[in-house]
């Protein structure tokens, strides 16, 4: 079936192209009548998008409880703008030749009133897959710039605010639209916002990325790649890309002392970044050991 389905489809002249993701029940394990079968089906089906599309799944007891999960991630996600139920904590950016703090990334929190606080990896994902990355992002931003001018005013030293780009966010056509607005609306310097952004999705279409980049690069509003190394980049597209930093993936901060493949890998990323001169930001610094490397 799936191969079926991606053979080509001449339309108007041209080749179009159809994926599928196929979700399978089997009776009588997965049900013992149609209806029951169906919604196994589909929550398979489900579970094959979600694990990267043009695939197919069996339907398995734990995608039940899994889509049941998420349901109501979902359903709560709705309520918690209205609630206050997000905060922002900051993560300070430390200049390791002079010790001082020069900057903050703004971390999203969720604490959910019976549950506590929930992790971020549990209701980001969810967040993105079902559009409501959008309004949460866009209050991420706000905030954020607000902080930001506010620190500003209060003569402290932080130079820049660093807030994280998902990939909904950054394909919306008001993208600019919205980074522009909220900086005049909180009266943020642009020059302060710093973007960050993962390799993946600068590079599923680098040329809209490169249009992108270069109207906020104009508007002096910094960019950075967020965890470098896990991706899977185009080095030769990256470096056409309008970019102000390299963000080392704090994966392999964690593993620098016993793993020496790793430690390795970031001596490289960052040689290449002075070489680019790229501004290199290694994230997850937490020991001496870690500072000193």
């Amino acid at each position: 079936m799936l191969k079926a389905v991606s053979e080509a489809h001449p339309v108007d002249h041209q080749q179009l192209y159809v994926t599928a993701s196929i979700g399978v029940s089997m009776y009588p394990e997965d049900g013992a009548d149609a209806e029951t079968l169906l919604k196994n089906a589909d929550t398979a089906m489900y579970s094959a998008k979600f694990n990267g599309r043009q695939c197919y799944r069996f339907f398995k007891p734990s995608m039940s409880d899994q889509a049941v999960e998420e349901r109501t991630i979902e359903e709560d996600l709705r309520l918690a703008l209205q609630r206050n139920e997000f905060s922002l904590h900051y993560q300070p950016t430390i200049n390791l030749r002079t010790g001082s703090i020069t900057g903050a990334e703004a971390l999203l929190r969720w604490t959910h009133p019976r549950r506590g606080m929930v992790p971020p990896a549990e209701f980001i994902p969810v967040a993105e897959r079902t559009g409501l990355i959008q309004p949460i992002g866009a209050w991420v931003l706000r905030e954020a710039c607000r902080q930001a001018r506010a620190w500003a005013d209060q003569g402290l030293p932080i130079t820049t605010m660093t807030v994280n780009v998902s990939g909904v966010q950054f394909r919306d056509d008001k993208f600019l639209e919205e980074i522009l607005s909220t900086l005049g609306e909180t009266g943020m310097n642009p020059g302060s916002l710093d973007l960050d952004l993962t390799e993946s999705v600068l590079m599923q279409q680098p040329e809209v990325a490169l249009a992108i980049l270069l109207s906020l690069r104009e508007k002096g509003v910094r960019v950075s790649v967020d965890d470098f190394g896990k991706g899977h980049s185009s080095l030769s597209s990256l470096r056409m890309l309008p970019l102000d930093s390299l963000k080392i993936d704090q994966s392999f901060m964690h593993q620098l002392n016993d793993t020496p493949g790793d430690a390795a890998i970031a001596s490289a990323m960052i040689s290449m970044g002075r070489s680019l001169n790229l501004r290199v930001v290694a994230e997850g610094v937490e020991t001496a050991q870690d500072m000193a490397f």
